[in-house]
């Protein structure tokens, strides 16, 4: 794999065949040629959690492929439905660095991935 472009698919083969840091720096170097706004000090944690939704995608992680496509079916593009489930996973990792939680909850993960729409992603509630 020689580019990355969140609004396509990605074979998950490929995908995982790459190791870690080549995943993300394909992001990254998507999102540096976007005129977008992300400031630089934001690109590699923002490329990390895109990452990290994409794994989840090629390893068909229990409802995340189902939420990307219901996203997309409720009006997003893949690239903001990866936005929309990134979200989760950060305000995840937010609490568990700050020790607000002890440990990650599938449940809870999964719990949200069936609660999240593209109305209330617009609206900030995820």
């Amino acid at each position: 794999m020689k580019n990355y472009s969140p609004d396509r698919p990605i074979n998950p083969e490929e995908w995982l065949a790459l190791d870690e840091e080549e995943r993300i720096r394909l992001v990254r170097a998507f999102h540096e040629n976007l005129d977008d706004g992300l400031p630089e000090d934001a690109l590699p944690l923002h490329s990390s959690i895109h990452a990290i939704v994409e794994n989840q995608l090629a390893m068909g992680v229990e409802l995340v492929p189902e939420t990307i496509e219901k996203l997309i079916r409720q009006g997003l593009n893949r690239h903001e439905a990866i936005h929309a489930i990134g979200a989760i996973v950060a305000e995840d990792m937010f609490d568990l660095m700050k020790g607000n939680i002890k440990e990650f909850s599938p449940q809870k993960y999964r719990k949200r991935l069936e609660k999240i729409t593209a109305k209330r992603w617009r609206r900030g509630q995820y």
